[in-house]
């Protein structure tokens, strides 16, 4: 490897440990929410953001000029797309009651803030049907009464 090529990978890989310094508690929590795991204990969460951190880290070059949280989110939320019937039967998380597809549109609209077209967009979804799964999961997430740690009453 050249010298101008080392030194390019060595800024590299310096602005993007600032990058995960400064936006991964945010990403884990929203992987939390989409595997539905309880915040203490979340593997699957874990793993889910360290494979969207990696694809982002390969992009690296590509993506100047662009936004890296944008890109690492979009790979959150394709992984899980593709991966959602491994996160079915979450248990513990805020969002575990609600099946994965809605999981992930209600993280996206509410817990990130995604325009409705874009998460469309993102998703492959008509914006009717991204409208209509987070209706559905907030109003599941909002009127099932949460159970007390441990399930006794």
């Amino acid at each position: 490897m050249s010298r101008g090529r080392r030194r390019q990978a060595q800024r590299h890989a310096r602005e993007f440990d600032a990058f995960v310094a400064g936006a991964g508690r945010r990403l884990l929590h929203a992987a939390v929410l989409l595997t539905g795991e309880p915040p203490a204990r979340a593997p699957a969460a874990e793993r889910l953001l360290v494979s969207a951190l990696a694809r982002t880290y390969a992009d690296w070059a590509r993506l100047r000029g662009d936004d890296p949280y944008e890109h690492t989110r979009q790979e959150l939320a394709a992984r899980f797309a593709r991966q959602r019937r491994r996160h079915r039967r979450a248990e513990g998380g805020v969002l575990s009651r609600l099946p994965p597809q809605e999981r992930l549109v209600v993280v996206l609209r509410h817990g990130e803030g995604v325009a409705e077209e874009q998460a469309a967009a993102g998703l492959g979804l008509p914006p009717e049907r991204v409208r209509a799964l987070c209706e559905r999961g907030m109003a599941a997430a909002l009127s099932r009464p949460r159970e007390p740690v441990g399930g006794a009453a």
